[in-house]
C-alpha cells in the first residue's frame, strides 16, 4: 500500500525469499483501523459504520419493541457508540467522513423514535446526552493527545511538539 503523491502510479508485485509475491492493496487494517492508499494519510470507516449498524440493529431486533426508548438508547450509547469511536482519536478525518459517521448515530435515532425530522433527532441526542460526532472527536482527540504529551518514551517526545500545538489550537 502506498500513501503519497504517488500513491496511484502501479507498481510490481514485491518477492519473498521463497519465490512468493506479495501484491499491492488499496487498504489495510492495523491494530483495528483501516488505512487506505491516498495522497494523503487516511482512514476508511466503512468496516466501523458496518460493525456499529450490525451491533445497533442485532439490539433493536431483540429489545426493539419491547423496551422504551430510554433503555435502547443506553444500549446504544454502551454496546455500539464504541463500535463506531474506536480510533477517531488518532485518525485524520475530513468533513465528508464525518459527516458520514453522524448519519450513522441520525439513523439509529431516527429507528428509535420513529421520525424522520433531523430537528427531532437532535432534540432527542440533546436530551440523551449523546454530543455529535463532531464534538465527540474532538474531546476524544484532546484526552488522547494529553494524555500522550505526559508518556515518558524518547520516542513519544520527538512528538510531543506537534501535540502540544494540536491542543493549543
Amino acid at each position: 500500500m502506498r500513501i503519497g503523491p504517488r500513491f496511484s502510479v502501479t507498481c510490481s508485485n514485491i518477492n519473498t525469499i521463497d519465490g512468493s509475491q506479495i501484491s499491492w492493496c488499496n487498504n489495510t487494517r492495523y491494530l483495528g483501523i483501516y488505512l487506505k492508499t491516498h495522497r494523503v494519510f487516511r482512514c476508511c470507516f466503512d468496516h466501523a459504520k458496518r460493525s456499529f449498524y450490525k451491533a445497533f440493529n442485532s439490539i433493536f431486533g431483540k429489545v426493539g419493541r419491547v423496551a422504551s426508548e430510554e433503555v435502547i438508547v443506553q444500549l446504544l450509547k454502551s454496546k455500539c457508540l464504541h463500535v463506531l469511536y474506536y480510533g477517531l482519536d488518532v485518525c485524520p478525518l475530513n468533513r465528508d467522513q464525518v459527516r458520514s459517521l453522524q448519519f450513522a448515530v441520525n439513523s439509529c435515532f431516527r429507528k428509535i423514535f420513529c421520525v424522520r425530522s433531523q430537528t427531532v433527532v437532535d432534540e432527542c441526542q440533546a436530551l440523551f446526552n449523546c454530543p455529535p460526532i463532531s464534538e465527540t472527536i474532538t474531546v476524544r482527540t484532546h484526552k488522547f493527545l494529553h494524555k500522550y504529551m505526559y508518556i515518558d518514551n524518547k520516542l513519544c517526545k520527538v512528538f510531543n511538539d506537534r501535540a502540544t500545538a494540536e491542543l493549543r489550537a
